[in-house]
């Protein structure tokens, strides 16, 4: 299986896909998206419940059974092999792997459509219970302005703004992961998380961190801008993980006042960084803190450079490449950071050794 490489702005030269289909060959050439993908993954090992763990009160487990731990997650063509190493980490080290449900946010018009996505994290967990919800990009594409990272600026990283809406009303509560972590530790723990206070979303706090530079001069010049946060305390917080009460998010109308904000940006710039900024105005100082354990983000160093970093100081149970540098890039590449290779178990593209043995190019550049 070879795919050609794509220029810088994700296309294919006319020449490139000619080659592909020479080498191939008509029958391998028509091969499907899903096909193609499949053969680089691996089938996921079986992980089930403990003689200790209660029975699901529904055999197959359904995305209403309020007994079972549920994450939201997106899932792209881009970082699928991210989001599928996600999910392995969650169920490896899960106390009760069968009570956890996976809801998967996929945008409309990814280039591997919803239905194949399914197909593949059927292929790679079989006894995985979940359901693929179709994101339209179109509910959030005006909304979106330039950011200091094009990456940043695609649609489904603002999916998180519409979850209340988008998975089935029946779901109360959800903890929300990015697809470029692992947990190393029994999401139960994190599961069992209270939201105090009517808090809508928990979420490791870092007070420490310079707040004021997630906004603009002109913002905080704005004094009836600045002053959105009243007696709160807003402390910077990784949207990446988030226990999410629903009911709250959906009584509240969340979504508004998010899409309130990013309307008031397109207007009057008072912010760079994509979607974590109108989620830093709405919950900034009222956020349930949780310990930073749960999230040691920024291993993937900062949204120019992505160089390494080390670990924050104190016991770990989720490391997150939050940042421009992803583990599984910098693996084909052979440039890996030392802790990439706490990523590297949970893995489950097994292209990536056949690739360097032939000389084929990685995961990073392929067709998706």
């Amino acid at each position: 299986m070879i795919f050609p490489p794509r220029f810088g702005d994700g296309s294919i030269p006319a020449a490139g896909i000619l080659l592909l289909l020479l080498l191939l060959g008509p029958c391998a050439a028509i091969r499907s998206f899903p096909d193609a993908v499949l053969a680089g993954f691996s089938e996921a090992p079986e992980y089930r419940n403990g003689v200790d763990c209660p029975a699901p009160s529904a055999d197959p487990a359904t995305s209403c059974d309020a007994s079972l731990v549920h994450v939201a997650m997106t899932l792209d063509s881009e970082y699928l092999r991210g989001s599928m190493a996600a999910v392995h980490s969650v169920l490896r080290h899960a106390s009760c792997p069968d009570h956890v449900f996976f809801h998967f946010i996929a945008a409309e018009f990814d280039s591997a459509s919803p239905r194949d996505l399914t197909r593949i994290v059927r292929s790679i967990f079989p006894s995985l219970s979940f359901k693929v919800y179709i994101f339209r990009e179109d509910t959030v594409i005006n909304l979106i302005s330039s950011s200091i990272r094009v990456a940043l600026e695609n649609p489904l990283n603002y999916a998180r703004n519409y979850i209340g809406e988008l998975l089935d009303p029946c779901v109360k509560r959800v903890i929300y992961l990015d697809s470029d972590l692992v947990l190393v530790d029994d999401i139960a723990k994190l599961w069992g998380i209270e939201l105090t206070e009517n808090r809508v979303i928990g979420a490791p706090e870092y007070c420490h961190a310079n707040f004021t530079k997630y906004f603009t001069d002109g913002f905080w010049a704005d004094p009836v801008l600045s002053g959105v946060f009243g007696s709160r305390k807003p402390c910077y917080f990784n949207t990446g993980v988030m226990v999410m009460d629903l009911e709250r998010w959906r009584e509240g109308h969340y979504r508004n006042k998010i899409e309130n904000w990013m309307e008031l940006q397109r207007r009057k710039r008072i912010y760079e960084l994509g979607s974590l900024p109108p989620f830093l105005l709405v919950f900034g100082g009222d956020v349930e803190p949780i310990d930073h354990r749960w999230n040691q983000h920024g291993l993937g160093g900062d949204n120019v450079s992505g160089s390494c970093r080390e670990l924050h100081p104190g016991p770990v149970s989720l490391l997150h490449w939050s940042g421009k540098g992803k583990p599984w890039v910098r693996l084909d590449e052979r440039r890996p950071c030392p802790l990439d290779h706490l990523w590297e178990p949970y893995d489950l593209y097994t292209w990536r050794g056949k690739k360097q043995r032939s000389g084929f190019v990685g995961y990073s550049s392929f067709l998706f």
